[in-house]
């Protein structure tokens, strides 16, 4: 955990033009503070394939940033993945987010050739040789359909031993759960660095929904504060970049390899917290 920190930040595919250009303003801003990627996330069972890989080769060539595509295999027979891999890897891209992915409505667990995130992190290795830093997920607070914690941390570590390079954490707001996680997995052998993904605080309804579905726990004082705040927007925001900024010093003096901001395609909230952390630019 002591190597040289990164900072990097995640946008989704849009759906508009208009969309996408705002994306592209918010990408352009955030490349100002230099950080090491950005990361574009993929639709479940591939419904954004296009719209990813359009983004990510405009991050990459035009925002002059590391592009790093978010790839799963739910949906996917090996030949799509195969040929997204050439794709990928003809435009220099060099850096890929493994991740089994969502299944969308209706899809059986049984579609696509390959089942779980260690499955597609051995496929790349396959493909591509080391030509790609791997990317996977963590889960401090378990993964919400893991049967249990210990399993969850056993399914960490395959996909880590599978070939991955680092990790990069679902968002919570509990230091402790990433420090634990960390400490778990290390004593099971995997030292690649863990990096703790975090969502800025900037709508309460929106984000106990997305906390809700992803089992990232909401602390019952932050919930609370939040819930009496209402409609008042600045409030929320104050109150959420206070707390969020508070738990991103305790990860840093901790010894987290670095941040992984989750931006919701905005640049302002991740920023007041990267500029409170007084981070490089």
């Amino acid at each position: 955990m002591s190597q040289e920190r990164r900072f990097s930040f995640e946008f989704f595919p849009t759906k508009t033009d208009a969309g996408h250009e705002k994306l592209l303003n918010v990408a352009r801003q955030l490349a100002g503070y230099k950080p090491d990627f950005f990361s574009c996330t993929y639709g479940a069972g591939g419904s954004t394939r296009d719209r990813t890989l359009n983004t990510v080769l405009q991050l990459e060539h035009e925002v002059k940033v590391p592009a790093a595509p978010h790839l799963s295999c739910v949906g996917d027979s090996k030949d799509d993945l195969r040929g997204l891999l050439a794709q990928y890897k003809d435009a220099g891209i060099k850096r890929i987010v493994a991740l089994r992915g969502d299944l969308p409505s209706g899809m059986g667990m049984a579609s696509g050739e390959l089942r779980h995130a260690n499955d597609l992190v051995e496929f790349i290795r396959q493909e591509s040789g080391s030509h790609f830093h791997i990317e996977v997920a963590a889960y401090p607070e378990m993964h919400p359909q893991a049967h249990n914690f210990e399993d969850d941390l056993k399914n960490f570590v395959r996909k880590a031993k599978a070939g991955a390079d680092s990790a990069i954490t679902q968002y919570f707001f509990n230091a402790d759960s990433y420090f634990y996680f960390v400490e778990r997995v290390q004593a099971m052998g995997v030292n690649i660095p863990i990096v703790p993904g975090i969502m800025p605080i900037t709508n309460y309804s929106k984000l106990a929904r997305f906390s809700d579905a992803c089992g990232a726990e909401i602390p019952r004082w932050v919930r609370k504060q939040l819930e009496a705040y209402g409609d008042d927007v600045a409030s929320i925001q104050k109150f959420g970049e206070e707390v969020i900024s508070t738990m991103c010093e305790q990860l840093l003096q901790g010894g987290a390899p670095g941040l992984h901001f989750y931006t919701l395609n905005q640049a302002e909230p991740s920023l007041a917290i990267w500029n409170n952390l007084k981070l490089p630019r």
